[in-house]
């Protein structure tokens, strides 16, 4: 009984500090916050573009490339060993490839950027 007291004064005691020491944030001076948030997107989406183009894209890129080539490798060794080659999973794997590598020419004007 005395563990679960002093645990609900530490509780009761954090809340009270987390409560005195926050702060209300307020938009500047009209109190526009859609204007607050629009400006700050406008800065910030150009930047998000180009590390999305030469960093999120091209590691998207690496890995289904190598992924497509070891299925490739994995669909040729089970048809030497059954005679028979799985073509989905290579093409399914190719077709990502495709259209993650040519995403960065058109995908900002499908989001509106």
């Amino acid at each position: 009984m005395k563990k679960s007291k002093k645990v609900f004064i530490i509780f009761c005691a954090v809340t009270l500090m987390v409560s005195m020491f926050c702060v209300t944030a307020y938009a500047a001076g009209s109190g526009d916050v859609a204007g607050a948030v629009e400006g700050t997107w406008k800065t910030a989406s150009q930047q998000i573009k180009t590390v999305v183009n030469s960093v999120v894209f091209p590691a998207i890129d690496l890995i289904l490339a190598v992924f497509f080539f070891a299925k490739l490798g994995t669909a040729y060794f089970d048809y030497r060993k059954h005679g028979q080659f799985e073509w989905a999973a290579p093409a399914i794997l190719f077709a990502c490839l495709v259209f993650t590598l040519t995403a960065p020419l058109y995908i900002w004007s499908v989001v509106g950027m």
